[in-house]
């Protein structure tokens, strides 16, 4: 959900409500220096004062009704738009010669404020209606209007509705950027549960599959029904069902000690605050038939990216294990450069397949796809394999460093 917080946070509705705020203090003192410096033609002065004196107050006082949507009400912007209008329909009685000419109104172009408002909370047909009722009063209280009375109230009615039209639109775009973020989440938990499953359950189901096998008897039944669950479980990982609360997650990816055919090695839930040597994790993985070639100097990553990677390397030696044979041999090129690190798994097993690939997905085997391009894609680096029957597989994982150590 973090994703969703950056979203809110940078909204575009924050900063029109933080303009919307400046531009009625700025107004609101224009509109009062204006009636001061043209006090001497006003008929009824006391009237001015007493209006402006409630609009200054009214102004000030409200300010935080218009930080944020939540807050500017539906009540408060229809008192916002009473004084407004009042304001409007007053300057004739207050100042005669402004029935007959273009003078300021008493609110001046504060009223534009009150109508902005209705646009940044409700969209363009909040400040549809909010502009109309500020044209009729305009234009009730010029008697008749002029060419450039009709001119402003055209631009305050076309400006709000086109900044309504914009917020609404904005929303829209919010939202499904939210959305996509949360589906976003959702599917790399779940492929992160799901590489988990297939690591350490489905190997152990394949595992006593084919060891009942072998033995007959009764562990034949008992092969024959983790085959079934296997088949059941792949199924299930494949559709994308795979649960991904929190607690499942926490069990399934907390500490535990894992084991993986011929190697055990115990994973810790926590991040750490330093650096891992790659070379560290790797090790355990060499044997008589699995050769590794590393760096003199220690290859250091951040504690998920090198766990991760070790677990894409272990991914593609299962693969060699279980479709090469037990008598192929594999190695292991560890690769460190200042931008990137690469590891190289390769075996002398009879290769892939044209499309091998691309059937076992379909089926549910998704090895490949989750535990070894899956984990890659997440720090952000690439997996290529390379494949040519009869004569072996080559997979190329690659990590960015600025990924990597972070």
């Amino acid at each position: 959900m973090a994703g969703r917080e950056r979203v809110v946070r940078m909204s575009v509705e924050q900063p029109l409500w933080r303009a919307l705020t400046a531009y009625r203090l700025l107004t609101m003192v224009y509109a009062t220096l204006i009636a001061a410096f043209g006090r001497e033609k006003f008929d009824h002065p006391w009237i001015a004062a007493g209006y402006l004196a409630v609009l200054v107050v009214w102004t000030v006082a409200t300010l935080p009704k218009v930080a944020n949507a939540v807050s500017c009400t539906k009540g408060f912007l229809g008192v916002d738009l009473t004084i407004a209008l009042v304001g409007v329909l007053l300057t004739p009685l207050v100042d005669m010669q402004a029935r007959h000419q273009d003078g300021p109104t008493l609110p001046s172009i504060w009223t534009a404020g009150a109508v902005l408002a209705f646009a940044v909370k409700g969209g363009w047909r909040w400040a549809a209606f909010a502009s109309s009722l500020v044209a009729v009063a305009s234009l009730f209280g010029r008697g008749t209007p002029s060419r450039d009375t009709l001119h402003n109230v055209l631009l305050v009615w076309v400006a709000s509705i086109a900044i309504g039209y914009i917020v609404e639109v904005a929303r829209a775009s919010e939202r499904t950027l939210a959305r996509a973020l949360e589906i976003e989440a959702a599917t790399r938990e779940r492929e992160r549960l799901a590489r988990d499953i297939h690591d350490s359950v489905l190997q152990v189901l394949a595992m006593v599959q084919r060891r009942g096998t072998a033995l007959g008897g009764e562990a034949s039944e008992l092969g024959r029904m983790a085959g079934e669950q296997e088949v059941a479980l792949r199924t299930l990982v494949s559709s994308g069902l795979v649960p991904t609360t929190r607690a499942s997650e926490d069990a399934s990816l907390g500490a535990v000690v894992r084991t993986m055919d011929d190697v055990e090695y115990a994973e810790d839930g926590s991040d750490g605050g330093g650096l891992w040597d790659l070379r560290t994790l790797l090790a355990p993985l060499s044997g008589s038939a699995v050769t590794l070639a590393e760096p003199g100097a220690p290859v250091l990553l951040r504690p998920a990216a090198a766990r991760e990677l070790a677990a894409a390397v272990n991914a593609a030696l299962d693969n060699v294990r279980e479709h090469a044979g037990e008598g192929a041999r594999s190695w292991i090129l560890v690769e460190d450069s200042p931008d990137e690190v690469i590891v190289t798994v390769r075996d002398d097993g009879p290769g892939i397949p044209e499309g091998r690939l691309a059937q076992a997905e379909g089926e549910g085997r998704l090895g490949v796809a989750l535990s070894i391009r899956g984990r890659l894609r997440e720090l952000g680096g690439t997996a290529e394999l390379i494949s040519v029957p009869g004569q072996g597989t080559e997979v190329e994982l690659k990590v960015p460093r600025g990924k990597a150590e972070r």
